[in-house]
């Protein structure tokens, strides 16, 4: 008999922390229909916060509406015996849900709509969904009631925090996740340690700093071990999207005082944050410094994997990360799989990571993200890990997007991706599809555009563009996609096709006669 869930008034630190320890060995019982390896009957319940310094996620327009990005985890409808239950902050708009169940292949929508319980906090405040949650104990009560089975049922969230483990006690469900404790095997500081125990290279540089003095003492080592450097990166710990990467250029005069003068001029992730912002959070979170790898040719690709219950690792996918903004540091998209060259390489090195990751008993999904760099045009690739996202990332959804449109799976021996019986499927996604002409599209619109213009994904062709962050679209402008196609020339070829159609049609504010 699984005990009924305490309620949040009576329950102290050490009992949360008691009952999750009791609870969370049930995630077994459940991995393989998470993986949907088989269908048995199983709740499945998202809460898609991201549960980020709040600071940090400020910067990140339209914030809220990240969280329908993990309606692609409605492919777990395809399990004509699963539920889903799915938390928003706000109302997720109706066509958004049709949009979502017509790509469903294989099952009636109707079928599939009877097993989704919808919830929303109503609440659009600047702050994680599952504050709001745990804030509104008729909602959790709400959730409980979606739940058929307490015994078959996980909570899956974003990222990991105290805040979702009391969510998941409070529900009396295990979390798919990793255990909170766990996460400073996820900050910056923790991920060169983690790295150099797998036997991994890093940058060089130094971790566990605080202070504006610190990474004064830093810079000036790392001038002494690297002669000629000419940049370096300053990391906030707990940062994401490359939205706490500063870069510091070393001053021509050499010498404590020059690099303490030359800090005061770093160039900062967001235009308009100060250096003394920035040191604040500095402290707050800690963070590392690291050489910033010059090289004649770079690029970031990054590999996820997931670890189950049981401590085995198994790759999910490579990717070749699409970075911009002032110094190339900020999260645009992504190109899957990762390039031929080093594809291997990268999923090698991580898997190797995630053996370690493993050992301290991390469970669920994380990516780990890489540099590689020739010294010469046509030279071998150079390779060091940068960090790991103990969480979902920008490249968790589009990855669930190909797997809810085809329902294949990777292929470990090539890092290829194959549909049942199908080619070999690649795509460019992003997150960050932005242009004041969007404003005032209402979903009605964007789904008319791709209907009309052809761009819908097809099952017949195993190609085409599917859009997710479609609620923030008419407010803010800005929407994501995923470009699906048979081969990576094809996948460029319909997302940039998409962007020229995106920018036609908005032209002007009125639909192209």
């Amino acid at each position: 008999m699984i005990p009924k869930p305490p309620f949040a008034a009576d329950l102290t630190l050490e009992a949360e922390i008691a009952a999750f320890q009791e609870i969370q060995p049930r995630f077994l019982s459940v991995w393989e229909a998470l993986t949907m390896r088989d269908e048995e009957p199983h709740t499945s319940v998202v809460v898609p916060s991201l549960t980020l310094d709040q600071s940090e996620l400020r910067k990140l327009a339209g914030a809220s509406f990240y969280e329908e990005r993990l309606l692609f985890l409605l492919i777990r409808l395809r399990n004509p015996r699963a539920r889903v239950v799915y938390v928003t902050s706000q109302p997720v708009h109706p066509m958004i849900l049709d949009y979502y169940f017509h790509l469903l292949a294989g099952i009636p929508a109707s079928h599939a709509r009877a097993r989704l319980t919808l919830l929303c906090a109503h609440d659009a405040s600047p702050r994680s969904l599952t504050e709001k949650i745990l804030e509104r104990p008729r909602l959790i009560e709400r959730i409980r009631e979606g739940i058929q089975n307490r015994s078959r049922a996980y909570l899956t969230v974003f990222n990991s925090t105290p805040l979702e483990r009391r969510l998941a006690v409070l529900l009396g469900i295990p979390l798919n996740g990793a255990d909170p404790d766990l996460a400073p095997l996820g900050t910056k500081s923790g991920s060169r340690k983690t790295f150099r125990t797998a036997g991994v290279a890093v940058p060089e540089g130094f971790e566990d700093l605080h202070t504006r003095s610190e990474v004064e003492e830093a810079l000036v080592e790392l001038a002494a071990r690297r002669p000629g450097i000419r940049r370096a990166v300053i990391k906030l710990n707990d940062s994401f999207s490359g939205e706490g990467n500063a870069i510091f250029r070393f001053p021509e005069v050499e010498g404590r005082a020059a690099v303490r003068e030359a800090l005061h001029n770093i160039e900062l992730p967001v235009p308009d944050e100060t250096d003394e912002a920035y040191f604040e959070k500095y402290h707050r979170m800690g963070g590392i410094v690291e050489e910033f790898i010059e090289g004649v040719d770079k690029c970031s690709p990054s590999a996820q994997l997931r670890i189950s219950p049981a401590g085995e690792v198994l790759p999910i996918s490579t990717h070749d990360q699409i970075l911009g903004g002032p110094s190339d540091q900020v999260f645009l998209g992504c190109s899957f799989p990762a390039r031929d060259a080093y594809r291997q390489q990268i999923l090698d090195a991580a898997i190797r990571i995630g053996e370690v990751l493993a050992s301290h008993g991390v469970v669920s999904r994380f990516a780990i993200d890489f540099l590689l760099w020739r010294d010469q045009p046509g030279g071998a690739w150079n390779m060091a890990a940068l960090e790991i996202n103990l969480r979902m990332g920008g490249t968790t959804h589009p990855y669930l997007a190909l797997q809810f449109l085809t329902g294949g799976q990777l292929d470990r021996t090539t890092g290829l991706f194959f549909a049942p019986n199908g080619p070999s499927k690649y795509y460019r996604a992003t997150d960050n599809l932005h242009s004041e002409a969007y404003r005032g599209l209402l979903p009605e619109d964007l789904i008319e555009i791709l209907t009309e213009n052809r761009l819908h994904y097809s099952h017949a062709t195993g190609s085409g563009v599917l859009f997710h962050l479609i609620g923030a679209v008419s407010e803010f402008g800005k929407l994501g996609l995923t470009a699906i196609g048979n081969s990576r020339d094809e996948a460029d070829s319909l997302y940039y096709k998409t962007l020229e159609v995106l920018d036609r049609e908005t032209a002007y504010g009125r639909p192209a006669e």
